[in-house]
């Protein structure tokens, strides 16, 4: 699947302004515009009495609906809850995919609202940047299993499977009682699909997120091609007002694959936010266990400052790549560019796929940014045979979910490529049996070079993907019982701990197989020395093909500077030799045109 990056702009492109529903903070002048810079150049923060403002408008037009037990939650950009305000009490929720599936999430009735609420919120802070605006309605358009939702005979959702990241029990996030303000933090329920979750926008930039559960149902929308008049999301539209995201970035404002994303159904509320009381009244901010300690509303955190886990990097291995990195409560690098625990990579190899793969980010076309011809923005990291992280850098604007995912990635590519079937654990072995015998082919063997792309195409509900007539890859679950909420190995790794660290301060990590889970859609790949696995690098922040490319250029490109051995696999080994009946993997696929500095380089990762 191919993210083209289309944009379809409306009228002139301004990076802020906008009329109603798009005042991104409605401090700002109409010919302004934030590209990826205004958070480090201005750092900026939801103050308590904002957030008492976004809250009190919501709870407004909660009121105005009719909604009697409501519960609304505001995050700042890397997951601080900065408040959790509930109408009516305590309530919970149910999680159905609308599709008659039972297994996996599905069915959950026992889960407290306000997880539900936080993990809109982080969701719609989690993939929104300076240069798009995406909300939970967004998400569910990118992971299901056709994208278009609906349209038979088409792929799976560009982010197919993303819904199972930034966990609470990932170890690259913070918890609340081990970082502090510091993110950035998990997520109760991983990312949202389910509409009621914005960003939060001042000056042009991401401040946070709103989240909002009010009809007692976590789900998602299986037919977009309707309009749907949904109270979660029009309470949460009413929480944005002053703070909503700029027209011009929005999701509506983006195309995939020739298909516009969707941001909102509707925003015709029944109450006047401008009429909403300083503070909310009708209900009562709460503690959350896990999540906030007190129950009273607290600032959020400036992003991009050492504050808020990210800040400039400081090591002088990136001089003049404007690279950024996540750091502890001293203000150190969490994860310096070290060499292997395995012995397999020196500091020096991992230093430079880190500095190759963003210059490569740094003259990449971005995709899924706006205005056009933006730079992309992305995480990267990479891990040696144990799983360890050797190092991670990132670009200044990078949404922030790619932080969890880029790890993902890189432990994905780099545990199937050294030996899946053995390191899966007994209680999935059905899936090693399937994957050994797929179609009379062992596509997990030993020796067999997996990148995220060809992991992804054989945990799709259809193989080929999008070819409905067909059933599953070995890694998924059949289509009858396959959902977003059961979609196979990659929840069914996690499961147990995801369920078990909802509402707790989490005490391990997510999975034996990889400590903060599986990731299936494309933008890792394995590192070789010769036929020798010695790790994975994993990319993750502008689009499938976008990140594939950074990745894929940055090793070879730090590979042929260094001379030491280390590569891509070989050719051979790759499993995209693989052709389970006609099903040919895919190992890597690169955008049209990608740099911004060489309008007619085109195919670059060919060849290599």
């Amino acid at each position: 699947m191919r993210l083209i990056g289309v944009l379809l702009l409306i009228g002139i492109l301004t990076g802020c302004g906008g009329g109603s529903g798009g005042d991104g903070g409605g401090t700002i002048g109409a010919s302004s515009g934030c590209t990826g810079g205004c958070a480090a150049a201005t750092p900026t923060n939801l103050t308590v009495a904002e957030v008492n403002r976004v809250v009190s408008q919501a709870v407004q037009e909660a009121q105005a609906r009719g909604a009697t037990h409501v519960t609304i939650a505001v995050v700042d950009r890397v997951g601080n809850v900065l408040g959790v305000y509930q109408v009516g009490g305590a309530s919970t929720f149910t999680i159905t995919s609308g599709r008659g599936v039972t297994g996996g999430l599905e069915g959950v009735n026992t889960v407290a609202s306000e997880y539900a609420a936080i993990s809109k919120a982080i969701t719609g802070a989690y993939l929104s940047s300076e240069g798009n605006a995406f909300s939970t309605r967004t998400a569910s358009q990118i992971v299901q299993e056709h994208f278009n939702p609906g349209q038979s005979n088409a792929p799976g959702g560009p982010l197919f499977g993303v819904q199972f990241s930034s966990l609470s029990c990932s170890d690259v996030a913070w918890s609340l009682t081990s970082g502090g303000s510091r993110g950035p933090h998990g997520s109760p329920l991983g990312l949202s699909a389910d509409a009621g979750g914005l960003p939060l926008y001042k000056n042009g930039t991401v401040v946070g997120g709103i989240g909002v559960i009010a009809d007692g149902t976590y789900s998602l929308d299986l037919n977009i091609q309707d309009t749907d008049t949904d109270s979660d999301e029009l309470i949460a539209v009413a929480g944005t007002s002053g703070f909503s995201a700029p027209n011009a970035r929005r999701a509506d404002r983006i195309t995939v694959d020739g298909r516009t994303l969707r941001f909102t159904d509707s925003e015709t509320l029944a109450s006047n936010p401008a009429a909403a009381p300083a503070t909310p009244v009708g209900g009562a901010f709460i503690a959350v266990t896990g999540y906030k300690a007190a129950a009273g509303p607290i600032d959020g955190t400036a992003f991009d400052t050492a504050a808020s886990g990210y800040a400039a990097d400081s090591s002088g291995n990136f001089t003049g790549l404007n690279a950024y990195t996540i750091v502890n409560g001293a203000g150190t690098n969490r994860y310096p560019a070290i060499a292997g625990t395995d012995g397999l990579l020196t500091q020096v190899e991992v230093t430079r796929i880190l500095a190759e793969a963003i210059r490569i980010a740094n003259r990449a076309r971005a995709q899924i940014r706006l205005p056009l011809d933006s730079q992309a923005q992305v995480t990267i990291s990479v891990v040696d045979t144990n799983g360890a992280i050797l190092g991670l850098i990132r670009t200044p604007d990078a949404p922030v979910f790619g932080t969890d995912v880029a790890v993902q990635k890189a432990r994905t590519a780099m545990f199937f490529s050294r030996n899946a079937a053995t390191d899966i654990p007994v209680a999935q072995s059905a899936y090693v049996t399937a994957a050994q015998s797929f179609n009379g082919v062992n596509t997990i063997a030993s020796g067999i070079a997996h990148s995220n792309r060809s992991v992804g195409n054989l945990a799709r509900p259809f193989f080929p993907d999008g070819i409905d007539a067909n059933g599953p890859g070995p890694l998924s679950k059949a289509f009858a019982s396959w959902s977003p909420f059961a979609d196979g190995l990659q929840l069914d790794l996690i499961q147990t701990k995801l369920v078990s660290n909802i509402g707790v301060v989490p005490t391990s990590s997510c999975s034996t197989v990889s400590a903060n889970g599986i990731q299936i859609f494309p933008g890792g790949f394995p590192i070789y020395r010769g036929g020798t696995l010695v790790g994975g690098i994993g990319v993750s922040g502008d689009g499938i093909d976008q990140d594939d490319m950074v990745a894929f250029l940055g090793l070879a490109n730090a590979g042929t500077a260094l001379g030491t051995g280390i590569a891509h696999a070989p050719l051979g080994s790759r499993a995209d030799q693989l052709n389970p009946s006609g099903g040919q993997l895919r190992y890597v696929n690169c955008p049209l045109a990608p740099f911004l500095d060489d309008p007619t380089a085109t195919n670059v990762c060919d060849g290599i």
